[in-house]
């Protein structure tokens, strides 16, 4: 049994992440985690199986792909950007 979550990250300035080739602009990302169920307990629990995120083609303006990534990589990015964010706010 599996299920999934969705979520959308904001990206402020643009960014690198690793398994992506190019720089990606700032914007709203969606996120989706993919968990199954551990069968051998006897109350529920889920394990992490992916983490995609869906990121602009280059080559084409209304165009997506979907992206597997480290959930690690991708809060390091996230915590790089809000670094960015605290260094342009005025004292």
């Amino acid at each position: 049994m599996t299920r999934s979550h969705s979520k959308t990250v904001v990206f402020s300035y643009p960014f690198e992440l690793k398994g992506v080739d190019r720089v990606l602009p700032p914007g709203n990302y969606r996120v989706v985690t993919g968990e199954e169920i551990i069968p051998e307990l006897s109350f529920p629990v889920y394990r992490r199986i992916s983490t995609m995120i869906f990121v602009p083609v280059e080559a084409y303006n209304a165009s997506i792909e979907m992206v597997t990534i480290d959930p690690r990589h991708l809060q390091e990015a996230l915590d790089r950007d809000a670094t960015f964010i605290a260094k342009e706010r005025p004292e």
